[in-house]
């Protein structure tokens, strides 16, 4: 991977900006750029994360209902003011996108931005430099390049993007670095999309399925090797189903792998050695019983998925997001204490719960706090476009999602018209003011002057 030049990186922002106010940004399609180049994008993902090809990017269309101006219903008497809800772009925005899943994550707020009319710099992860390198080189064929860059490198090519100012920065990482670019933001008062993660629980109903919730707990664990912000981070069950829990991973782990998945072409490998190196610390510290030892490779960056019972608060596994295929059990002798557990950390990414109870599932809304909550599955409910995918507190905020990541890059501008006819109703609210007009003007200190009550 080239690395961007430091000492052009302000002139990149200078000509996107410079872009932005010509007017020149059109939103332009990426889907062709994703079609075409489809197996270079898929042996790029191949080489950085060893990714199955099924796993590459899905294109979106725009849709022109987005960017319609709005005209909101009003009463009768503001009807002739034509209150007006324009769709503004932001402006020049900054989007640093993560390694794990670098082409959605790319796309996704590249999409947005260009369909609500920004300008956008793009700065790929450092840690996948096969794709980013791609990136830099396809890019320009597709989009132009007085409107959308790619900006390559690491901490020096990051940190002077930062001393910049924009008018957007959309982050989808981890809490420390967000720290950092939070700091840099405020500096310039831009606002922030932060898409963080967190250690996002599972919690069991002890009258639920417990096969079918081991089976769809494990294949959202094995997604990407772990390796995703929406993975099931740690797994609370009611103490006596532990066991039976236990052996319906294993169960569904042969079925889903029967020659193990260290060689499986349907299994990730760690994005990194230092990466490699934090998993199998973290779970050589454990306190807890390994109940499925999985294999590690370190020279191919591999790692089998693990399962850890009778994982108890303070042990290895949860001290930080496992961001792996690592998935401790954590035993309860009741939902309360489930609750008490989940709420005692930082607000997750997202909460599942299996449970055919409504009762639980409300429960569960209402006592807990979490950017999304799952009932019944795990990682299936990114497919839903509809739905904004946001954290919240520690896992971030914005949203994004196809129209959500649209609407986070516009500005809602509101606009009214008002008629020269409507003069003789407004003419109480010019000075000097009668005791009538001062009666009328005070009662509507806190709403608009009504014509009937002129």
């Amino acid at each position: 991977m080239l690395s961007t030049p430091i000492s052009t990186i302000p002139k990149i922002r200078d000509a996107l900006r410079a872009t932005f106010r010509s007017g020149l940004a059109r939103p332009y399609s990426l889907a062709r750029m994703a079609q075409n180049e489809r197996e270079l994008i898929c042996d790029a993902l191949h080489k950085d994360l060893g990714k199955p090809k099924t796993e590459a990017v899905k294109s979106a269309e725009q849709l022109p209902e987005w960017a319609k101006t709005e005209y909101p219903d009003v009463p009768d008497w503001q009807k002739s003011w034509k209150p007006t809800l324009y769709k503004a772009p932001r402006g020049t925005v900054l989007i640093i996108s993560p390694w794990n899943y670098p082409m959605i994550l790319s796309f996704q707020p590249l999409i947005g931005a260009i369909a609500a009319g920004c300008t956008a710099a793009l700065k790929p992860s450092e840690l996948v430099p096969t794709f980013s390198q791609l990136l830099a080189e396809i890019v320009p064929k597709y989009l132009d390049p007085n409107a959308y860059q790619v900006v390559n490198g690491a901490v020096p090519e990051i940190s002077k993007l930062l001393e910049l100012q924009w008018d957007h920065i959309f982050y989808t990482g981890n809490g420390k670095v967000a720290r950092i670019i939070a700091s840099a933001a405020a500096k310039h008062l831009t606002p922030l999309t932060l898409e963080l993660g967190g250690k996002s629980p599972v919690i069991i109903d002890s009258t639920y399925d417990i096969d079918i919730a081991a089976k769809r707990i494990l294949w959202g664990k094995c997604n990407n090797a772990g390796q995703i912000c929406v993975a099931p981070d740690y797994v609370l069950v009611q103490r006596d189903k532990q066991d039976e829990l236990v052996k319906a991973f294993q169960k569904h782990y042969k079925a889903f792998f029967p020659e193990g998945a260290l060689d499986s072409p349907l299994f990730g490998s760690i994005v990194s050695d230092s990466h490699h190196k934090r998993l199998t610390s973290l779970l050589s510290r454990t306190k807890g019983e390994i109940v499925l030892q999985g294999r590690a490779d370190a020279a191919r960056r591999r790692l089998e998925p693990s399962i850890v019972k009778n994982v108890a608060d303070g042990d290895s596994l949860l001290e930080e997001e496992l961001f792996g295929p690592i998935l401790p059990i954590v035993p309860v002798d009741s939902l309360k204490q489930a609750i008490d557990f989940v709420n005692s950390r930082s607000h997750p990414l997202v909460l599942y719960a299996f449970s055919d109870n409504d009762s639980v599932k409300q429960q569960l809304v209402s006592e807990t706090q979490s950017g999304g909550i799952v009932f019944n599955d795990t990682f299936q409910q990114l497919s839903v476009n509809e739905l904004p995918f946001a954290g919240v507190g520690e896992s971030g905020y914005g949203y994004q999602v196809m129209k959500h990541t649209y609407d986070t890059f516009t500005q809602l501008r509101s606009s009214i018209d008002m008629p020269k006819e409507a003069e003789p109703h407004l003419a109480s609210r010019y000075p000097p003011h009668s005791e009538e007009a001062v009666k009328v003007l005070t009662a509507a200190v806190y709403m608009p002057i009504q014509p009937n009550r002129l």
